[in-house]
């Protein structure tokens, strides 16, 4: 089976990820390698416009790690991971989607 995408992670998302439990992190891994094989909305679902999120339950804790798709090179597809976020109710705050957006802004502003 090929990839669909490839994962890369902004500094605030690799800050999250370095602060979860080895278990959920671990966890998280393994579901964002399994939505890069195939479309499952549990793991990997759209928000709003370009924004998407990995999405990984690990005992009771939701985990949500916000992203975006680069397309901008021709052979590879990434999802670019912004940031996480810990959510005690299945609604995604607006304030995350934001910043979710900013920092895709940003992010193809910066790049060479």
């Amino acid at each position: 089976m090929k990839k669909n995408f490839e994962v890369v992670f902004l500094e605030d998302a690799i800050d999250f990820i370095e602060k979860m439990n080895s278990k959920a992190r671990e966890k998280l891994y393994y579901n964002m390698d399994k939505a890069s094989f195939q479309k499952d909305p549990k793991l990997f679902k759209k928000l709003s416009e370009g924004i998407w999120e990995f999405r990984t339950l690990y005992q009771g804790v939701q985990y949500r790690l916000f992203a975006f798709w680069d397309r901008s090179k021709e052979k590879d597809t990434l999802v670019v991971c912004t940031h996480g976020a810990i959510r005690k109710v299945s609604k995604v705050p607006k304030k995350e989607i934001e910043r979710a957006s900013k920092l895709k802004i940003d992010y193809f502003e910066n790049k060479i």
